[in-house]
């Protein structure tokens, strides 16, 4: 009984350590996919916060990936699953894009105090 015990907890954790999402034939790199995952962030937000400038600037989201990565929607969505399927590569993924969108953020905030980098000119009396 102990025998049969120790046997299935080494197939259990065997097979837990695999993905079980079958690699895709057209893998993506892992910092593509936080590329791609970046700018359907940004994309998103812009749709948010300005619905209508996408659609005045005639881009349509997912189109502008898939000629941007040069990829297929198929070729996204097995990349994405098979990611998603390593909690800790996806993880990764997604802090990567995380401090890339604060970066940015940042940024725009140090352009929007600067004076300077706005061109308000202070006029002193």
């Amino acid at each position: 009984m102990k025998q049969l015990f120790y046997l299935l907890f080494i197939v259990t954790a065997i097979s837990c350590s695999k993905n079980p999402v079958k690699k895709p034939e057209r893998l993506l790199e892992e910092e593509v996919m936080v590329d791609i995952i970046y700018d359907v962030s940004l994309l998103q937000a812009i749709e948010g916060a300005y619905p209508n400038k996408l659609i005045e600037q005639n881009i349509k989201p997912n189109q502008f990936i898939f000629e941007k990565y040069q990829i297929d929607s198929v070729t996204y969505k097995e990349n994405q699953l098979y990611y998603a399927a390593d909690s800790r590569v996806y993880k990764r993924i997604y802090k990567k894009v995380s401090e890339r969108l604060d970066q940015n953020i940042q940024k725009a905030g140090k352009v929007i105090n600067d004076p300077v980098k706005n061109n308000v000119i202070e006029v002193s009396e």
